[in-house]
């Protein structure tokens, strides 16, 4: 099933200028998988005779699996900004996980899965080479999530209150832009500071602390995007900094540029 309506950024920096160079679908997973998938989705470009297209991705707390020619295999949670180089024409297809969705498949610490991607191989065993092979033969969207639904349901695991716990923590982030401190998120769920730091590091692989500062500075992003803020003295505040320029400084290890860069890119 796809996924209508309004589709959020995601991490997307200026969507609406990538749009004009790829297509991105986002597609529903199936009940079983619901509570470990949070979409499946397909990136497609076509950009023969033209330039290529390089588009800016912030991090999020999600482990992608992804299907691209030469370079699959399973990401974690990334520290920084990357870029993706589009040329020719081509497609990815991926499987986001919701955050903390993908530990029970792999069965051990998120915070180990970091630089660099893992080989499917070391999840999925000797499953992973013929799921490889026929995701390459099938360029249809509805024959890609059929075999991937297929691999996970065969690995289906138990439902886990953790995963749900989670990503109501993570869900309250997204949505109080006004939460800049952990001590606000162990006091609105009733945690221990070293009970949610355990749960973060062992199911998202960040800490929360991360994953806090990761929403409002794309929170911030988006106001300067949308020309919803220029002061960024206020800014910073806003968003819990003492000083400005440390959340220059963060602003930029997350999105790649200053704020002022930002607000105001090159024609």
């Amino acid at each position: 099933m796809s996924i209508t309506g309004h589709m959020p950024s995601m991490g997307i920096l200026q969507l609406h200028e990538g749009e004009k160079k790829f297509q991105l679908t986002r597609h529903a997973p199936s009940g079983p998988l619901s509570p470990f998938v949070k979409h499946y989705w397909i990136v497609s470009w076509n950009l023969e005779g033209q330039p290529p297209y390089c588009q800016d991705v912030v991090p999020n707390p999600c482990v992608n699996l992804v299907m691209e020619e030469g370079k699959s295999g399973i990401y974690g949670a990334a520290c920084s900004k990357y870029t993706q180089r589009l040329e020719g024409k081509g497609q990815v297809f991926g499987i986001k996980f919701r955050p903390g969705g993908f530990y029970p498949f792999l069965g051990s610490e998120l915070s180990g899965l970091k630089g660099g991607a893992l080989p499917l191989e070391a999840v999925f065993g000797a499953g992973a080479a013929p799921y490889g092979q026929a995701i390459s033969q099938s360029p249809e969207a509805a024959a890609r999530i059929a075999l991937t639904e297929a691999l996970l349901l065969e690995r289906l695991p138990a439902n886990d209150d953790n995963i749900s716990e989670i990503n109501r923590i993570i869900d309250y982030i997204t949505e109080d832009p006004g939460l800049t401190r952990v001590e606000q998120l162990c006091e609105r769920f009733g945690m221990n500071k070293r009970r949610l730091q355990r749960l973060f590091s062992r199911y998202v692989g960040v800490t929360p602390k991360w994953v806090i500062r990761l929403y409002r500075l794309q929170n911030a992003a988006e106001a300067l995007e949308g020309g919803l803020q220029h002061d960024l003295a206020k800014l910073s505040v806003e968003l819990g900094y003492y000083d400005q320029s440390h959340f220059i400084k963060d602003f930029k290890s997350i999105i790649g540029k200053t704020p002022d860069e930002y607000a105001s890119p090159l024609p």
